[in-house]
């Protein structure tokens, strides 16, 4: 059986807010379109990317204001 390696969520903050991916800090050989996400609605405030699979994650005790 073949082990698929896991990839750690990215935590972000409120300062994060708006939230897209590709982020700022992202490699160019792994650029996609930007797509912007939604994390502050979702029940758990993650979000996953649909292009890349990168996951996000709102770092526990942020307080989301004006979004």
């Amino acid at each position: 059986m073949e082990n698929k390696p896991t990839i750690e969520p990215i935590e972000v903050t409120a300062k994060d807010l708006p939230l897209y991916c590709p982020g700022p800090n992202s490699p160019r050989w792994s650029m996609h379109p930007r797509v912007f996400l939604d994390i502050t609605h979702a029940e758990d405030h993650t979000a996953t990317c649909p292009y890349c699979s990168s996951k996000y994650v709102l770092k526990a005790g942020e307080k989301i204001t004006g979004h």
